[in-house]
This record gives C-alpha cells, sequence and structure tokens, in this order.
C-alpha cells in the first residue's frame, strides 16, 4: 500500500524521546522506555499483542468464510491500516467523508463508508475520490431524501455511486425500520440508475445491548436482503451484506455464514477494536464470546490489550494517594478509568504487576488520583503502565503512539489523522 511516509517530516508533540526523529527513523534511534527516553505520558503500542490479535480475528472471520472491513475510525492511522490489509482485510471502514480522504491519501483504495453521505460539501469530497477508476467505494442510505440528494448530485457529475441500503433498530440509530421503508428507499434508489447502484445491505447492531435482540435485527436484516436479491435488485456480479461492530461480530458471523456460501454474496464484518482491544467493554465481549462460540473456544486465547499508557508518579502527597502525570487529555475515561497494571522503578530489571488494589479514583485533565494503601511502596519518580478502557477516544488524543517490543525498546511509530 502506498503511502505519504516517504516525506521525511521530523515528529514533534507529547509521548516521544527527547531526540529529533521522523517515522523512518524512530527505530534506529533505539529508544528505551524504561530508561527515561520518552517523554511521558506516552501511549505505546505492543507489537507482539498486534500481532496476536491481527492473527486471532484473520484465523476467526475465515473459519466462517467471510470477509473483514475492520472499522478505521478507531485508530485513524495509516500505518494500523496497512498492517490490517497486509494481514487479509479487504478493505478499510470509514464513517466520514474526511476519514475516507485520509486514508485516500495514504493508499487505501478500498472504502465502505458506513454511515449517510448527506450534505454537499462531503458529496464533493467523495466524487473527487470517484475519479480514480482504482478507488472502490459505497456509503449508506436509509431514505426517499437521502437517495434523492444523492442521485442528483452524482447524476449530474456523470458518476455512478455505489450504496448500501442500511437496516436499523426501533430506537436506535439510523437505518430503515421496516420492509415498507425500505421498499421506498429502493424504488428512489431505481430511480436514479445512471447515479446510483445498490450494491447491498447494511446493519449497525452494536446500538443494542441483549443477544436476543441482535440475533432479531441480524435476521431481519437477512431476511431484508434474500428479498431484494430474489428481486434481481443489486448491481454488480457480488451483493454485499455486511454488519458487526467490536462487541458482537461472532453473532454477526453466526447469522451470516451461511449467506456468506453463496458465490453471489460477500458477508463484510467491520469490527476496528480487535486490533488494540482493551480492558473494559471489549474485554467483557471477548469472555462471552469464548464462553459461547464454537470457533472462538477452539482457538487459542482471545485478543490481547496492545494500547497502553506510560506514565510517571509525580506526587505523594497523602499517605494512601499518589498523583500520576496522566489526564483527560491522554485517556478516554466515558467507559471506565484507565487501569494500573505494571509498576516500575527506574534502575530495577522489569516491571512489575500492579497491586489489584491500585485504582483510580478520578482524572483531571493533566493528572490522575491513584488511591492505594497508606504503606505501599510507590515513589516519586515511578513509572506506572495503565490498560484502557475505549481505544477509539483515546487514539484521538495522540498524533503519534510508539511501536514497542516486549522489553519495551521502541520499534517504530504510528500517526493519527483525526
Amino acid at each position: 500500500m502506498s503511502t505519504e511516509n516517504s516525506t521525511r517530516i521530523p515528529l514533534s508533540g507529547k509521548g516521544l524521546g527527547a531526540g529529533t526523529a521522523t517515522p523512518q527513523t524512530v527505530a534506529d534511534l533505539g529508544w528505551r522506555l524504561l530508561e527515561g527516553e520518552v517523554s511521558l505520558p506516552a501511549a505505546v503500542l505492543r507489537d507482539s499483542a498486534l500481532r496476536h490479535n491481527l492473527a486471532w480475528m484473520g484465523d476467526f472471520i475465515a473459519a466462517y468464510g467471510l470477509e473483514l472491513a475492520p472499522h478505521g475510525k478507531t485508530t485513524m492511522s495509516p500505518e494500523l491500516f496497512a498492517l490490517q490489509l497486509e494481514a487479509g482485510a479487504w478493505g478499510i471502514t470509514l464513517a466520514t467523508a474526511p476519514q475516507v480522504r485520509d486514508a485516500y491519501r495514504h493508499g487505501v483504495r478500498r472504502v465502505l463508508m458506513a454511515n449517510q453521505l448527506v450534505d454537499r460539501a462531503n458529496m464533493a469530497i467523495v466524487a473527487g475520490l470517484l475519479a480514480d477508476a482504482e478507488f472502490e467505494f459505497c456509503c449508506l442510505v436509509d431514505s426517499v431524501a437521502g437517495a434523492d440528494a444523492l442521485g442528483a448530485f452524482f447524476g449530474e457529475r456523470g458518476l455512478r455511486l455505489r450504496v448500501l441500503l442500511e437496516v436499523g433498530a426501533a430506537g436506535g440509530r439510523t437505518g430503515v425500520r421496516d420492509p415498507a421503508q425500505a421498499e421506498e428507499v429502493v424504488q428512489a434508489i431505481a430511480r436514479w440508475p445512471r447515479a446510483l447502484a445498490l450494491a447491498g445491505v447494511e446493519v449497525y447492531e452494536g446500538v443494542l445491548k441483549e443477544e436476543a435482540g441482535v440475533r432479531a435485527l441480524l435476521r431481519r436484516t437477512l431476511a431484508q436482503f434474500q428479498a431484494l436479491r430474489a428481486a434481481g435488485a443489486f448491481a454488480g456480479p457480488r451483493a454485499i451484506l455486511s454488519g458487526a461492530g467490536s462487541a458482537w461480530y461472532d453473532v454477526v458471523a453466526e447469522e451470516f455464514a451461511a449467506a456468506a456460501k453463496d458465490p453471489g454474496v460477500q458477508v463484510l464484518l467491520r469490527p476496528g477494536c480487535y486490533l488494540t482491544h482493551d480492558a473494559g467493554a471489549y474485554r467483557r465481549a471477548d469472555a462471552r464470546i469464548h464462553a459461547s462460540n464454537p470457533v472462538a473456544r477452539r482457538m487459542a486465547d482471545g485478543l490481547r490489550p496492545a494500547l497502553q499508557l506510560w506514565a510517571c508518579v509525580l506526587s505523594r502527597p497523602e499517605p494512601g494517594r499518589a498523583i500520576v502525570g496522566l489526564g483527560k487529555r491522554d485517556a478516554a475515561f466515558d467507559a471506565g478509568l484507565p487501569l494500573p497494571v505494571l509498576h516500575h522503578r527506574p534502575g530495577t530489571e522489569a516491571p512489575r504487576a500492579a497491586p489489584e488494589h491500585w485504582r483510580l479514583g478520578s482524572i483531571m485533565d493533566q493528572h490522575a488520583f491513584l488511591d492505594l494503601d497508606a504503606g505501599d511502596d510507590l515513589r516519586v519518580g515511578d513509572l506506572l503502565c495503565f490498560d484502557i478502557c475505549h481505544p477509539c477516544l483515546t487514539f484521538d488524543k495522540w498524533r503519534h503512539l510508539l511501536r514497542v517490543d516486549d522489553a519495551w525498546r521502541v520499534t517504530g511509530v504510528v500517526r493519527t489523522y483525526f
């Protein structure tokens, strides 16, 4: 995948080493995080966990005969997109036209935009990219108004846009709620044969919290897809059927696997957080998947947290409290506070597991309040490593994240484009 990595721009910002580096020279500098050669706080990606997660999800998807279109909004990192594509991903899912443009600029040539394309400026961004005949793109539509707006805009420019009918849950997010709405949208798409092509059906089940409701939505989506396929409504040699966020991808795989056996059907799953995983909701989802899914039960362990944050103890103002140099500017806090997992004292050989009773009680912009026992051996200048509880909203707080080996030596850097 061609990228803009050839531009040797010096890196600057938080979480980097003291010396000047470019994306190409980071590994050569040999920064050692535990030796004080990286400015803290720092966001790091463990190479071993990334490789494991890529292989694990690839094996899981292959076992069901499906394809992977990972959601790129999680990381918005061209280096990580490249890893996913090299590992066999069909393409990258994105949520907005500017995200699509950034991915295209870094070499991504196949995108599923899992969102509605409505306003004219965003339509213009996509239209500009479609001038490249090698660029494959589709987006969602769930209304007659949306279909007509797309048809008029792209028809005026002599372009044909591939769209997916979105099915949604009552009280949820976007998506048609019943077959009658679906039929109205499909008819509207058909009124623009030169501008719009119905490429398939899409659903996002992550708005639902209970498995029974998820399965019901998926079965309704599959029935809608099969009815349209039987009516010959889809353009192109293969019709797309797509679903799956990061919490229910196993259930989507189970429900859509039979459809994927048809050579004229392409089933795309879109989880994004699997690559780095987390210590919150997705760890709980992983436990559920391994307890209930037969494919996951046969596979060696589950996904591993790859994204972690290192920070320094700044103060011990009270016996049962430490102040850590980590805050809301560095970590997501909407789904749970970061969890301390490792403790390292500079000058010692290796980090040790942090005591289980160490917990963050609250965080401010740049400070975290760590609760501990009065006699615990934690000093100013000690380092702490944290797992995080929401990868999406942690990534967008960092312009650069360091890749590290299991000895915490820096092996490279990934950039984000939020």
